[in-house]
Protein backbone atom coordinates (compact mmCIF):
# COMPACT_ATOMS: atom_id res chain seq x y z
CA UNK A 1 0.00 0.00 0.00
CA UNK A 2 1.08 3.60 -0.39
CA UNK A 3 1.08 6.58 1.95
CA UNK A 4 -1.63 9.07 0.95
CA UNK A 5 0.29 12.20 2.08
CA UNK A 6 -3.04 14.03 2.25
CA UNK A 7 -2.80 16.85 4.82
CA UNK A 8 -4.83 16.29 7.98
CA UNK A 9 -7.68 18.65 8.81
CA UNK A 10 -5.82 20.05 11.85
CA UNK A 11 -2.41 20.36 10.13
CA UNK A 12 -0.85 23.80 9.69
CA UNK A 13 2.18 24.63 7.58
CA UNK A 14 3.50 26.96 4.92
CA UNK A 15 6.21 26.46 2.38
CA UNK A 16 7.55 27.02 -1.12
CA UNK A 17 6.88 24.55 -3.95
CA UNK A 18 10.14 22.96 -5.12
CA UNK A 19 8.68 20.22 -7.37
CA UNK A 20 5.37 18.94 -8.76
CA UNK A 21 4.43 15.37 -9.65
CA UNK A 22 1.40 13.19 -10.25
CA UNK A 23 0.74 9.51 -10.60
CA UNK A 24 -1.80 6.71 -10.59
CA UNK A 25 -0.58 5.02 -7.42
CA UNK A 26 -3.54 2.65 -7.13
CA UNK A 27 -4.01 2.15 -10.87
CA UNK A 28 -7.38 3.93 -10.97
CA UNK A 29 -7.09 7.45 -9.53
CA UNK A 30 -4.75 10.30 -10.42
CA UNK A 31 -3.02 11.81 -7.38
CA UNK A 32 -1.31 15.23 -7.45
CA UNK A 33 1.69 15.99 -5.23
CA UNK A 34 3.96 18.93 -4.51
CA UNK A 35 7.34 18.87 -2.80
CA UNK A 36 7.58 21.76 -0.32
CA UNK A 37 10.42 23.44 1.51
CA UNK A 38 8.74 24.42 4.77
CA UNK A 39 9.45 27.65 6.61
CA UNK A 40 11.55 25.75 9.18
CA UNK A 41 13.84 24.39 6.44
CA UNK A 42 12.47 20.84 6.26
CA UNK A 43 11.19 19.33 3.01
CA UNK A 44 7.99 17.32 2.66
CA UNK A 45 5.76 15.92 -0.04
CA UNK A 46 2.00 16.55 0.25
CA UNK A 47 -1.03 15.62 -1.80
CA UNK A 48 -3.16 18.46 -3.15
CA UNK A 49 -6.26 18.76 -5.31
CA UNK A 50 -6.20 18.89 -9.10
CA UNK A 51 -7.38 22.49 -9.31
CA UNK A 52 -4.64 23.78 -6.97
CA UNK A 53 -2.07 21.59 -8.77
CA UNK A 54 -2.88 23.34 -12.05
CA UNK A 55 -2.59 26.81 -10.43
CA UNK A 56 0.78 26.44 -8.68
CA UNK A 57 4.24 26.50 -10.20
CA UNK A 58 7.66 25.88 -8.70
CA UNK A 59 8.50 28.85 -6.48
CA UNK A 60 4.91 29.57 -5.39
CA UNK A 61 4.07 29.65 -1.68
CA UNK A 62 1.38 27.33 -0.27
CA UNK A 63 -0.29 27.85 3.09
CA UNK A 64 -2.31 25.29 5.06
CA UNK A 65 -4.29 26.52 8.06
CA UNK A 66 -6.10 24.25 10.57
CA UNK A 67 -9.59 23.37 9.33
CA UNK A 68 -8.92 24.56 5.77
CA UNK A 69 -7.48 23.16 2.55
CA UNK A 70 -4.06 24.29 1.27
CA UNK A 71 -4.19 27.55 -0.73
CA UNK A 72 -1.78 29.52 -2.85
CA UNK A 73 -0.52 32.40 -0.80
Amino acid sequence: MFKSRKPGQDDAWEGVVTDKSRGMLDGANMYHFVELRLSDGRSTKVRIGRRLFKEVTVGDRLVKRPGADPVKG
